[in-house]
């Protein structure tokens, strides 16, 4: 998971509020919506950071539209989410399609409790967090710890180790090496994206940082 600075919303969004009778239902410009979401969030799922797209995501409420009615059309509360294998048994969904009307704790745009500081991963590409109740949210709400994101978010940690091998095959990983690594994954790409899992990255490299900073 990655802090999200919520940006400018759509001007329709807006526009639509004002009307009499408003509602998340019939609104019709979301994908106004949508891009201003995935703009913000570096086109990552605002829960696993797996790639997402215009027609591959789904707006998320972090409160419910459905209990928080007052918040259905504000913009602080909105995120882009994947699909959430969606359709697939409950045991098989995550982020968003497993979280439903549920309420969680951990909030990505949440600037004063900011998520990286309060979940952690081990090498094998599982996540967690030393706080019990978003440790559950973790795993029981949004099921963060399915196999198949486990295993994806383990891939990309392997193919930035091989990458790292090939370009230093000394396997001297410096200070300068390991923080240039950790701010181009902390940054947008040149097609406006962050890299998917790229939170994850970060974490690991952080810790090979703090190693080599000891060192000296």
């Amino acid at each position: 998971m990655k802090h999200i600075v919520k940006g400018k919303e759509p001007q329709s969004l807006l526009e639509h509020r004002l009307k009499s009778h408003a509602d998340y239902n019939n609104y019709s410009e979301k994908d106004d919506l949508r891009q201003s979401l995935l703009t913000e969030q570096g086109y990552i799922c605002c829960y696993c950071m797996e790639r997402i797209a215009k027609n591959k995501m789904k707006i998320e409420h972090w409160r419910s539209q459905s209990i928080y009615h007052n918040l259905q059309l504000d913009y602080q509360n909105l995120l882009g989410a994947c699909q959430g294998n969606q359709g697939q048994p409950q045991h098989l969904q995550h982020c968003d399609t497993r979280k439903g009307e549920i309420e969680i704790t951990i909030n990505p745009t949440d600037a004063s409790r900011r998520c990286e500081n309060l979940i952690k991963y081990r090498g094998n590409g599982q996540i967690y967090s030393d706080d019990v109740t978003i440790n559950r949210e973790l795993n029981e709400v949004l099921n963060l710890n399915l196999e198949t994101l486990t295993k994806n978010r383990k891939a990309v940690l392997d193919a930035v180790i091989l990458g790292l091998q090939k370009k230093y095959p000394s396997k001297s990983w410096t200070v300068a090496i390991l923080s240039k690594e950790i701010a181009r994954y902390s940054n947008i790409n040149e097609k406006s994206q962050y890299e998917p899992y790229c939170q994850f990255i970060i974490f690991w490299l952080n810790k090979r940082l703090s190693v080599e900073s000891k060192k000296k």
